[in-house]
């Protein structure tokens, strides 16, 4: 039986590593390659939304993946959501983008829902797929929307510490008003790591992890 390819398309470089250990750790007999293009995210935060020029260069990487040889596609940003959900719509392959599973885990933990991010081009596309998915699966949820202003900021200029401070105040704030966090970025994730127990009064949901393992159910 040929072994099943997973082709992975970023707009970090930093998430690479989070990735390949996740994929080691759930889907050892799939071979991976990435794609990486940073200027993706870069052209969203200087025009402040997702432009049709940008989703186009991101359907343009999922089919650059698919011709080279990917049985499965992730995209593991948010931001562009909405352009890879345009591009599996003509994809002969599963494109899957990162922040779904997540999403409907959430929306299976509780009817408050926090969204956490740290830039508001992502804030709004992941809240919008959280109400997306609770319609789906015929849920009434409400959603609480928490923008980390400065921390993306911190973060690109090397200050991962002045970043990590920031999110860790917000989730502990948020954490007394919702059921269940989400956090709409997978560079935020290890600020989870980091946390003490009592920081973590609700369940605290990432993206890397929950989609991993939805391939993994599904490969």
């Amino acid at each position: 039986m040929k072994q099943k390819t997973l082709g992975l398309i970023h707009t970090s470089a930093t998430l690479i590593p989070v990735f390949q250990q996740l994929c080691q750790q759930h889907l050892p007999g799939v071979a991976t390659f990435n794609i990486v293009d940073d200027s993706l995210v870069k052209n969203i935060i200087a025009r402040g939304e997702l432009t049709t020029s940008i989703s186009k260069r991101v359907a343009d990487y999922v089919s650059s993946a698919e011709d080279s040889g990917a049985d499965y596609i992730l995209v593991t940003c948010s931001s562009i959501g909405a352009a890879v959900e345009a591009a599996a719509e003509n994809s002969k392959v599963p494109v899957l983008r990162v922040d779904q599973p997540m999403a409907d885990e959430a929306v299976q933990m509780g009817k408050r829902i926090g969204v956490i991010a740290t830039l508001s081009t992502t804030l709004e596309p992941t809240s919008d797929l959280v109400k997306r998915r609770a319609a789906a699966a015929g849920k009434e949820i409400e959603l609480v929307p928490k923008l980390c202003e400065g921390a993306f900021d911190a973060l690109m200029s090397g200050d991962a510490a002045t970043h990590d401070a920031i999110v860790t105040e917000a989730l502990r704030d948020l954490s007394t008003q919702v059921d269940v966090i989400l956090l709409a970025q997978a560079s935020m994730a290890r600020v989870v790591d980091g946390l003490s127990d009592a920081d973590k009064q609700v369940p605290i949901v990432a993206s890397p992890p929950n989609a991993i393992k939805y391939l993994a159910s599904i490969i």
